[in-house]
């Protein structure tokens, strides 16, 4: 077996227990590849490991598994490096929460063993694709998050007309409107008081950002919706933020938010469900005063 390894550059303090996981794939007898910088890095670190099978640079990559070694915004930063290649993502979460990162950074040597054995279940997860009308994204325009149309600046609030398959038209006064997944619906989404809704769920969640009218409320609508936006503001320009990649838009630019035509593959974790994992990571039903 041949596995794909990304990771986060900013955790020097955790790098050293990636060690782990590299033991674990040389006691399988498997190979892997890792992502060029991210070696680099380790490197820099002094992390003791086997010589790779091969670097990956750029996005023109092959393996069965790969493996995201950070929070989830490591793991969105390697599934659009993965983009419609076949290969299931296992997010290992040396980050903080890790709501799709949700095998822990322990035992490591058992869960490769599963992987090597092909004992694991994956889940399907959709994705949304920006298209734009009036210029073009620089940035991969696929989302397994979000998608968010945000102010530039700190300048006012923007008017945002959100036209809902051509017929449904909702204007917000606010800094931004976000567009999430399901598998988005705990991360930006939630921050700024969106619904917590199931990965398996074919919905969309409208979220404003801080809107100027109080009855202005996320709302769930059905994920083959298409979602014209378009934006005012005094700048004349809005920012894009798609899974966390920024760019720079004239207002003139209409943005499309749709379903992608195709889906990723996350490797799900046995020991905990959705809801554990959100009873574990918000704490619910647990007494703080203990």
């Amino acid at each position: 077996m041949k596995f794909a390894i990304f990771g986060n550059k900013h955790q020097a303090k955790k790098s050293k227990s990636i060690e782990q996981l590299f033991d674990a794939i040389a006691n399988c007898k498997d190979s892997f590849i890792i992502d060029k910088p991210y070696f680099d890095f380790l490197c820099e670190e002094g992390v003791s490991m086997p010589a790779p099978h091969g670097f990956i640079v750029g996005d023109d990559f092959d393996a069965d598994v790969a493996i995201s070694f950070g929070g989830d915004g490591t793991l969105l930063r390697t599934a659009s490096r993965i983009g419609r290649k076949p290969i299931p993502i296992l997010g290992i979460n040396a980050g903080r929460l890790g709501f799709l990162t949700t095998t822990a950074n322990e035992n490591l040597g058992a869960i490769i063993e599963k992987i090597h054995r092909g004992e694991y279940d994956t889940e399907s997860r959709s994705l949304i694709e920006a298209v734009t009308q009036g210029g073009e994204l620089k940035n991969y325009p696929f989302a397994l998050n979000e998608i968010a149309v945000m102010k530039h600046d700190s300048s006012s609030m923007m008017t945002l007309e959100a036209t809902v398959n051509g017929v449904d038209r909702i204007t917000y006064q606010a800094d931004g409107l976000i567009v999430a997944t399901p598998s988005g619906s705990t991360g930006y989404s939630l921050s700024v008081g969106g619904p917590i809704i199931s990965p398996e769920a074919n919905v969309l969640v409208l979220t404003p950002i801080a809107p100027h009218s109080l009855s202005a409320r996320p709302i769930v609508i059905d994920d083959n919706a298409v979602i014209e936006i378009k934006v005012c503001s005094r700048s004349h320009n809005f920012l894009i933020a798609i899974d966390g990649r920024n760019e720079s838009c004239n207002e003139e630019m209409t943005v499309t938010v749709r379903k992608a035509d195709y889906r990723q593959l996350i490797i799900r974790s046995k020991e905990h469900s959705f809801i554990q994992n959100l009873q574990e990571k918000l704490m619910w039903g647990k007494d703080v005063r203990e």
